[in-house]
């Protein structure tokens, strides 16, 4: 009799740790699809109410293989700085890019991210100087959606773009490895737009 109780026991403390790591692992999705960006371990374990490090890595690698065995148009990538996103996969961005209503940026404000991301660290004044009077608008703004700071260094502020541009924009943390990537980017651009004239 003792033994059938302790079975039974077992059989529902099993039951409960399933149902618990499943909860787990549902509230890791949902924060990797609420943020829209890369999360670190640190902010899973926040919403987890854990200190872990360990168990969320278990639980994000649980997630990936998911995602991996499901084959669908979602992935879980572990990026840099063990930083994950969720997001779609780059084949499937051609067929529904059409459907995104808003740009993030309008052409003005995007010139000027483009133009401090490429000259970064940069004055205002020389942002100001190259992009007129209206980029006093386009800095408020980005500094607003989070893609750029400014540091004071005596009397002048001097912008640079944000782990957060970075991390939208999928490009490197690294400073000098990003203007590389934005280049080639412009360049591939550029390129793009000459065969569409040719044709």
């Amino acid at each position: 009799m003792e033994a059938e109780s302790t079975s039974t026991d077992s059989k529902v403390s099993l039951k409960e740790r399933n149902e618990k790591n499943l909860n787990e692992l549902a509230l890791v999705e949902a924060a990797l699809y609420v943020s829209g960006r890369p999360l670190t371990i640190s902010e899973i374990c926040s919403v987890l109410k854990t200190r872990s490090q360990r168990k969320v890595k278990t639980l994000l690698k649980t997630l990936m293989q998911e995602y991996a065995n499901r084959n669908t148009a979602l992935e879980i990538l572990e990026l840099k700085d063990e930083r994950y996103v969720l997001q779609l996969k780059a084949e499937f961005t051609p067929y529904v890019k059409k459907l995104v209503k808003k740009p993030l940026l309008s052409v003005g404000p995007l010139k000027t991210l483009a133009y401090i991301a490429l000259r970064q660290p940069v004055s205002q004044k020389r942002v100001v100087e190259v992009r007129g009077h209206h980029a006093y608008g386009h800095i408020k703004l980005l500094k607003e959606m989070g893609l750029i700071a400014s540091e004071r260094k005596g009397r002048s502020a001097f912008l640079k773009t944000t782990e957060y541009f970075a991390d939208y924009f999928g490009l490197s943390h690294d400073i000098p490895t990003m203007k590389r990537e934005l280049r080639k980017i412009l360049e591939r651009d550029k390129s793009s737009e000459k065969v569409f004239e040719n044709s």
